[in-house]
This record gives structure tokens, sequence and C-alpha cells, in this order.
């Protein structure tokens, strides 16, 4: 849906424009979607899978810190549908009980700036905005 809310308004784009970019940014978006997020569905439903699925995200994040690092956005120098996927995901780590090491600076320093950003301050509901309270 959200590629296709990017093509259809183009102005700006979410996702890069050059095809090796775009792919790239397709490929990493399957990654949250299939990895990050089943691993905070399986936290969220307890039980004996949460704590194996915490120290799983957590070492993820923590592995991936260096892509992070590296450009002002995840692996774009403009905002994404990359970051528009992560942001959700990185602002429910504290609910969830997943807490980054030292070595993933990097991912809370991301994390950060995109917070700042205020169409993420919009997109929040109320029961979001708790959640870092």
């Amino acid at each position: 849906i959200m590629e296709y809310l990017d093509e259809r308004f183009p102005h700006p784009p979410l996702m890069p424009v050059d095809p090796v970019s775009k792919a790239s940014s397709r490929l990493f978006l399957h990654r949250v979607d299939h990895d990050w997020y089943r691993l905070m569905d399986q936290i969220l439903a307890g039980g004996k899978q949460a704590a194996k699925a915490r120290k799983e995200l957590r070492e993820s994040l923590t592995v991936t810190a260096p892509v992070f690092a590296s450009k002002p956005f995840f692996m774009n120098s403009e905002f994404s549908l990359v970051d528009c996927a992560i942001g959700p995901l990185l602002w429910r780590l504290p609910m969830l009980g997943v807490e980054l090491p030292a070595q993933a600076k990097a991912v809370n320093d991301y994390a950060k700036s995109l917070f700042a950003r205020q169409s993420f301050k919009d997109s929040l509901t109320e029961l979001e905005e708790d959640m870092r309270e």
C-alpha cells in the first residue's frame, strides 16, 4: 500500500528514483516487515518465545547499527518509506522491553533524529504518545 501511495502521490518521493536503490529499499522493507515486526509480534504475544524474540531483536538492531550510521536516513540521504517502516518499531522498543547496548548508539541517534521530525510527531496517536511518557 505504501508503495502504491508513493507512486500515486510522487512528490516528494518516498522511494529512491534509481532502480538499484529502489530494489535495495524494497529488500530492506521486506526484512523489516518479516524479521523485526515478526519479533515484535512474538514479544507482544508473551510466553516462552518473548524473551528469545526480545534478545534476537536487540541483536539484529545492534548488528545493523553501522548501516544506521552511514547516512542521515536509513540507507539514504533523504527520508524514505524505509524510515516510515522502521520508526514505529523503534518508538515501541522501551514498551517491548528492548534496551539497545552502547554498540547500537547509531540506532539510538537515528531514532532520536527520526522522532524529532514534525511529521513523525504528527503521526502519533495519543496511545503512542503515552508509550514514551
